[in-house]
């Protein structure tokens, strides 16, 4: 049976330390939230009311369940400022170019809340009217005490009165730019707005237009590992809390547990334990299922304290974030790194038993779409390139420097080809194995072994012949030099593989003598059925399984001769 680990269980959080923390408010902030209304009006009625989305596991892979079904993210996330209802005109048309079923899109604790105690979510409902007419679910991120690290997202009248909402202290007493993770206020201030905002989706959005949200963005502080304040000293002296201890193994102060990363351990518990302060609360007014994203450290390598966003969920300290925050259904890497190894790195750290698979933000630009494939391949429930809109903002050199013709394709060919077997993509995922790879930058050829086969991606060739030919030459093609291309298998059955792709050629080697591919068919599937729209055979196999630049899926039937 499946084993629930999101939407309508919430764990209470983990207790640990004294003083100014997530925990000391737990009870009243619970309080504050149970005693919000439960009624729907007949006016919120928009449409039927849907079942709950949550996140499953079973035998350590993940499913997404929206309406009822597993759902496969195809996400883009929309620029920062597009946050507005004039904006949004310049966001679905990119949406439905790429073919996204997803759109990412912040909420701000400054335009919900630009005067204290006084509500706005006019921005919030032209959203939901416009997502249910594109046919777009939403996953709204939280901008308020953290946004890439930063206060920026929080109202004026929190900006401008840091001894309610103090800031984190730097090791000489000075006020750094990141609020202090602390703050009693801040964190009561900013669950308050949180919890209206869920409290308007309850309320308004009975048919789960928002299938997940993000309580907060990009937590942790830069050039400053921990507050150093009277309050964060104190702590910092203390024991390590027992439910880390457990967890860990380790004792004694965090000095002592976690020698030269003691600062950005503390750090990251009780950032940790504020942002799972706030999902509790909000879990208790609607469980939508809630995760956090990290600003990304070295893939392999024990970041400087110094020098990393301190307290995010880095892929090093997840043990501390999944203790400290059990509300949290999964932690997830935004990814701007473009060396293959390295994201590669990053899917296999952050893709675990006890964490579903996502990439909420990767960059935009064209390098980029081949890593959708070994994130479905490992199980992924979502993947989103950052700022896929036409407001004219680009975050190069992080990601694209234009959204052109060229790069809108790299991201809706896979997308298309996904999109027609989405639910029986997600489906096969949640239960048998997978396997994806993106095209290496060195060119080289990836291959695994999956159901007795061994299966290989090789890249830069034409459909027909074969790169060795001597008696007939031909130039490369025009992708061979390319960071494009990439495949996913899925091993449905005993006998049948799913194969989708770009840009590669794919071959399947027996492992076993006697073992044969008898048919491979292009199709779609149809209320589940596989529909076949033709045999490839011929020119189309002769030298391997060419996906090219089309939406095509496979599907490949073995055997064994008698």
């Amino acid at each position: 049976m499946w084993r629930r680990i999101g939407g309508d269980r919430v764990r209470r959080s983990a207790r640990g330390g004294r003083g100014v923390n997530a925990f000391k408010l737990g009870t009243a902030l619970i309080a504050l939230a149970t005693a919000t209304t439960t009624a729907i009006t007949a006016a919120a009625q928009t449409g039927p009311a849907t079942e709950l989305p949550r996140l499953e596991t079973r035998n350590g892979r993940h499913a997404f369940i929206v309406d009822g079904a597993p759902y496969l993210m195809l996400a883009a996330q929309a620029n920062n400022s597009s946050n507005y209802p004039a904006m949004l005109d310049q966001v679905w048309p990119t949406l439905d170019r790429i073919h996204a079923n997803t759109l990412e899109m912040p909420i701000a604790w400054q335009q919900v809340e630009p005067t204290e105690g006084k509500f706005d979510f006019s921005f919030l409902q032209v959203l939901l009217d416009q997502a249910r007419a594109h046919d777009k679910r939403v996953i709204l991120l939280w901008f308020g005490t953290w946004k890439n690290t930063s206060y920026a997202y929080t109202p004026d009248w929190v900006k401008l009165n840091p001894g309610r909402f103090p800031r984190m202290k730097t090791r000489d007493g000075k006020d750094h730019d990141v609020l202090s993770a602390h703050g009693e206020q801040t964190l009561a201030a900013d669950t308050r707005a949180f919890v209206k905002v869920m409290e308007y989706l309850r309320d308004h959005d009975p048919q789960n237009t928002v299938i997940l949200v993000q309580p907060q963005n990009e937590t942790g502080s830069y050039r400053n590992p921990r507050d150093f304040s009277a309050t964060g000293n104190r702590l910092f002296a203390e024991a390590i809390p027992q439910p880390l201890a457990r967890k860990l193994g380790k004792s004694g102060t965090w000095a002592q547990a976690f020698g030269a990363q003691a600062d950005r351990a503390f750090n990251t518990w009780y950032v940790a334990s504020y942002v799972n302060a706030m999902a509790v609360a909000g879990k208790k007014v609607k469980p939508l299922p809630m995760y956090v994203n990290a600003a990304l450290a070295g893939p392999s390598n024990v970041p400087d304290p110094e020098g990393v966003a301190s307290g995010g969920p880095q892929q090093d300290v997840l043990d501390i974030w999944k203790t400290a925050a059990p509300a949290i259904d999964f932690q997830a890497p935004d990814i701007y790194d473009r060396k293959s190894e390295n994201v590669v790195q990053y899917l296999d750290k952050y893709a675990r038993p006890d964490n579903p698979l996502m990439v909420p933000e990767i960059g935009n630009g064209r390098e980029f779409a081949r890593f959708f494939y070994p994130t479905i391949g490992r199980g992924g429930i979502g993947f989103a390139p950052f700022g896929m809109d036409d407001t004219g903002y680009f975050n190069y050199p992080l990601g694209s420097d234009r959204l052109d013709r060229d790069t809108l394709d790299a991201f809706a060919l896979p997308y298309k080809a996904v999109a027609s077997i989405l639910r029986d993509w997600a489906r096969i995922a949640a239960s048998r194995s997978t396997w994806g790879a993106a095209k290496p930058d060195d060119g080289a050829a990836v291959s695994t072994v999956l159901g007795g086969w061994k299966i290989t991606g090789t890249w830069g060739e034409w459909q027909f012949g074969t790169k060795d030919w001597t008696w007939l030459k031909a130039e490369p093609p025009p992708w061979a030099s390319q960071p494009i291309g990439g495949l996913a298998v899925a091993h449905m059955f005993e006998n049948e593989f799913l194969l989708v792709g770009d840009h590669v050629r794919v071959r399947f080697e027996p492992e076993t003598p006697g073992a044969m591919i008898l048919r491979i068919e292009e199709g779609t599937f149809s209320d589940g059925k596989w529909v076949m729209k033709r045999v490839w055979n011929g020119d189309q196999t002769d030298y391997g399984i060419n996906l090219i630049d089309r939406p095509q899926v496979l599907r490949i039937t073995t055997g064994r001769a008698r």
